[in-house]
Parts: structure tokens; C-alpha cells; sequence
């Protein structure tokens, strides 16, 4: 009874600024990514409150372009007004046992077809962080096809912790954030340009 949530959230995305020209100016679409790595699986990807994070996320990319499925020339940020619809919130207990049963029932596929399960892997970066994860996406992905008949989840919204300590023997990391994978394009109620705050009023 609890699954639906029923108030919009803000997400930022980090993209070429022709990119977020073309979806805001031009009613055009974020692409819906689909790579076997992604965190969340399948979808069309926002950081939630966060346009500081996306647009060091797009600056990141314009920095090592391999990493890029887009070129990046000018980093950019585009805003949009969520309603995130029946959610598979990872933050949730219920979400998170869900989630080990599909690990549990794609253990056991693998296990009979005498293949691997694919694995979470770091990065290219020298960090620690496991920034390509395959293991999750299939998990999640896996989960999707298993309670397609019964129940399809709009999004997907996942806490990560990333980056070095923020201070010496800290809890926290340096790039902590809330992420959010839009399934269903009907939970994008509109895209924006973000705004700079007027510095003599108190942020709201």
C-alpha cells in the first residue's frame, strides 16, 4: 500500500549542452540507456537534488570522452519534475529482499545453464568504487522480467556511496548521491533549465 510515492521529486542529468538544447528548446527526449553495466538498469538516468553532481558528472566526461556514449563539448545540466510513479526504492527493506530473490533466482539460472554470473567491476579511474556494475544490473534487470505479468515498476532510485573520504576516517564520501533510472517516460512531467539563486534571498 505504500509503493506509490505521491509527490514530485526534482532529478538533474549532466549532458553536451546541444543535448539539453535540443530535449528543453525542442521537446526532445533523453536517450534511454540500456548499457549491461548501469547501476540501476535500464532507463533514462537522474541525480535527485543534486546539479552540482550532474554537472560534474558531464565535466568528468568531457575530460576522459571514452568513458561517453556522446561527446561532450560544453557540460551542461538539465533539470526535470519527476513523479517517480511505483518505485523500486532500494532505500525500502521490502525493495532490498525483492532484490535478493532475483539474485537468488539468477544464481540458480546461471548455476543449470553452466554459465557465470556477470560481476561488478571498478573502473578505469584508480579508485575503488565498483563503477561498472553488471552484477546489479542483471539482478535488477532480472527482476523486471521476473514480475512483468504482475506488477512493472516506473522507476528505479538507489543510494551510492562513491569517492574518497570526506575527511579522514569518514563515514561519507566525497561523490554520496541519490540516483535515480526513469522506466517509464510518462513519470518525466517536464524538463527545465536550472536556475541560479538570487543570492539576497534565502534558498526555498
Amino acid at each position: 500500500m505504500y509503493r506509490v510515492r505521491s509527490n514530485y521529486v526534482i532529478g538533474f542529468h549532466g549532458c553536451d549542452r546541444a543535448v539539453a538544447e535540443r530535449v528543453i528548446a525542442e521537446g526532445g527526449e533523453l536517450a534511454f540507456k540500456s548499457n549491461v553495466y548501469d547501476w540501476l538498469g535500464h532507463g533514462r538516468y537522474f541525480w535527485e537534488n543534486s546539479p552540482a553532481r550532474a554537472l560534474a558528472y558531464a565535466q568528468e566526461l568531457q575530460q576522459h570522452p571514452e568513458r561517453a556514449n556522446t561527446r561532450i563539448t560544453v557540460p551542461a545540466v538539465i533539470g526535470a519534475v519527476i513523479d517517480l510513479g511505483d518505485c523500486l526504492d532500494l532505500t525500502e527493506m521490502s525493495m532490498l529482499q525483492l532484490l535478493r530473490l532475483s539474485y537468488d533466482y539468477l544464481e540458480q539460472a546461471k548455476a543449470t545453464a553452466g554459465e557465470k554470473l556477470p560481476a561488478n567491476r571498478r573502473g578505469k579511474n584508480n579508485s575503488d568504487d565498483l563503477l561498472l556494475r553488471q552484477l546489479d544490473c542483471a539482478v535488477i534487470e532480472n527482476l523486471h522480467d521476473m514480475l512483468k505479468e504482475q506488477r512493472v515498476f516506473d522507476s528505479v532510485r538507489g543510494v551510492f556511496w562513491e569517492g574518497d573520504e570526506l575527511y579522514p576516517n569518514a563515514g561519507f564520501r566525497e561523490k554520496n548521491h541519490i540516483q535515480l533510472c526513469i522506466r517509464n517516460p510518462n513519470c518525466i512531467k517536464g524538463y527545465f533549465w536550472p536556475r541560479q539563486p538570487d543570492r539576497n534571498y534565502g534558498d526555498v
